[in-house]
This record gives C-alpha cells, sequence and structure tokens, in this order.
C-alpha cells in the first residue's frame, strides 16, 4: 500500500482490524467517513461514544461509516487489548462501526493513514493530535474534507456529513 507521502486518499490504505486481519480501506469508496481515534477511560468517552453511536444508527443506511481507532497515547486512557477495547465500545455503546487495531496517531510510530489525515488537514497547533477523539471527515473519494477537535460534539458535525451525503 501506499506511504502517506504519495497516497492521494484514505482508500490507499490497507490496516488492520481489531483482529488483525488486513482491511484495504478502497472497500469504503463511495462512502462518507468519520476517522475517531478513541479511548475507553477519556473524560470525552461518554459523550463522544454515544454521539457516534447517534450519528452511525441515522446515516449508515445513507453510505456514512464511521473508523474508529484506538489510541493509548494520551494519558494512557486506552490500556485494553484490542478484545477488551471491542467489547467495551460494542456493550456499552452499542458500537456497530469497525474498531480497528490500536495504533499511535503521532511520532515515528504513528499508523501511516494517521500521518496521511495529518498532512491533509493540520490542527490547530500543527499537525499533531493533541487528544483522544480528534475527528477526520472523509468525503467518497477518500479526501480529507475537514478535521475536528476532540472536544467537537460528534453530533455538531452532523449537517457537514449530511452535505457530503447529499441529503442536507
Amino acid at each position: 500500500m501506499a506511504a502517506a507521502s504519495s497516497a492521494t486518499s484514505v482508500h490507499d490504505f490497507a490496516v488492520k482490524d481489531a483482529s488483525g486481519k488486513d482491511v484495504d480501506l478502497s472497500t469504503y469508496k463511495g462512502k462518507v467517513l468519520l476517522i475517531v481515534n478513541v479511548a475507553s477511560q477519556c473524560g470525552l468517552t461518554n459523550s463522544n461514544y454515544t454521539e457516534l453511536a447517534q450519528l452511525y444508527e441515522k446515516y449508515k443506511d445513507q453510505g456514512f461509516e464511521i473508523l474508529a481507532f484506538p489510541c493509548n497515547q494520551f494519558g494512557g486512557e486506552e490500556p485494553g487489548t484490542n478484545e477488551e477495547i471491542v467489547q467495551f465500545a460494542c456493550t456499552r455503546f452499542k458500537a456497530e462501526y469497525p474498531i480497528f487495531d490500536k495504533v499511535d496517531v503521532n511520532g515515528n510510530n504513528a499508523a501511516p493513514i494517521y500521518k496521511f489525515l495529518k498532512s491533509s488537514k493540520g490542527g490547530l497547533f500543527g499537525d499533531s493530535i493533541k487528544w483522544n477523539f480528534s475527528k477526520f471527515l472523509v468525503d467518497k473519494e477518500g479526501r480529507v474534507v475537514d478535521r475536528y477537535a476532540p472536544t467537537t460534539s460528534p453530533l455538531s458535525i452532523e449537517k457537514d456529513i449530511k452535505k457530503l451525503l447529499g441529503s442536507s
């Protein structure tokens, strides 16, 4: 798959799912994506997981997908195994969207998909992801359209999602 530097879209990447299987992100061509780095023990966990589930439920049949990437780089707030993380998200928050392998989002070992996301849309403080629940909105062609801070409520992004889905 493409290195972050030569990639032109999110669809150029392959990632691992929570069980370690390769997932080619080109399978999401034609879908609007919200890519989020998640954590189970963060002050933002309840509100974000709750609202992400609401958005997913409302728009999954219209071509919307949430891709969740657990990350333990912020305050050690995602210490569990992939199995524990999936169990937590699916049981407690009824997450039906895909939860992938735990990744680093910053530093030399950052997942290539995150290097691409950050280079496409730098944040307020440059490229680095600042905390859990940073969000990237991606259009049907795999282009990063917007980036939202961890404190941005998922429901407040709904109008942007609807616009990309063509259902505004």
